[in-house]
């Protein structure tokens, strides 16, 4: 079977990942966009068995758009946006367009870019992740390419009580996708509802 590829991502009630006018002054976008992810710093304790469930994925994927608000070519000065230690703690497979070596930062965690799509960059995460969980770790350009080739098996989301109205919406260009429910939980900023997603 190998390794499980989740999802986990925080969302608006009306399906939005991100706000309009991302840029690296406002990383999700405007409208609120950032009280999406009030939920995994104001209110750790309540949501601990969901932080922990994120954090203890094996590797992870991301889009470049998630990585950092660069476009074209690299300004190898910028090293992501969580500072010098990020918070994944293992190997992060970044996709982009455009060659760069590996970066290595404190607390273990490894970006390395890949420039070969997005089933190369889940081999090297499968590879890299052992036994355990492969985590698509977004933005929403990321997960829909990654739902619409079937190659997720749990979608965990997160839905904070905000309505942005515009912005990166989930699920855009997935038709005919088949979810069945694992779980439902609501604490006091977000509901955490998963999915397995049925082939």
């Amino acid at each position: 079977m190998g390794n499980r590829v989740v999802c986990d991502i925080s969302i608006s009630v009306d399906g939005f990942v991100a706000g309009p006018g991302q840029s690296r002054e406002q990383p999700l976008g405007g409208g609120g966009a950032e009280r999406l992810h009030s939920w995994l710093f104001e209110a750790q304790d309540e949501n601990r068995a969901e932080i922990d469930a994120i954090v203890s994925a094996g590797a992870f994927v991301m889009g470049r758009n998630m990585f950092g608000p660069i476009r074209g070519e690299w300004h190898l000065d910028w090293q992501g946006w969580w500072g010098e230690e990020p918070p994944y703690h293992g190997p992060v497979f970044v996709l982009t367009h455009h060659p760069r070596e590996p970066l290595t930062m404190k607390g273990g965690t490894t970006f390395t870019f890949v420039t070969d799509g997005i089933e190369a960059a889940l081999d090297r995460a499968r590879a890299a992740a052992g036994d355990r969980d492969v985590a698509i770790a977004g933005g929403a350009a990321t997960v829909n390419q990654y739902l619409r080739a079937g190659l997720v098996d749990e979608l965990r989301t997160h839905v904070a009580p905000v309505v942005l109205g515009a912005g990166e919406r989930l699920f855009t260009d997935v038709p005919g996708l088949e979810l069945r429910l694992l779980s439902a939980r609501a604490t006091s900023l977000v509901s955490h509802v998963s999915y397995r997603i049925v082939r």
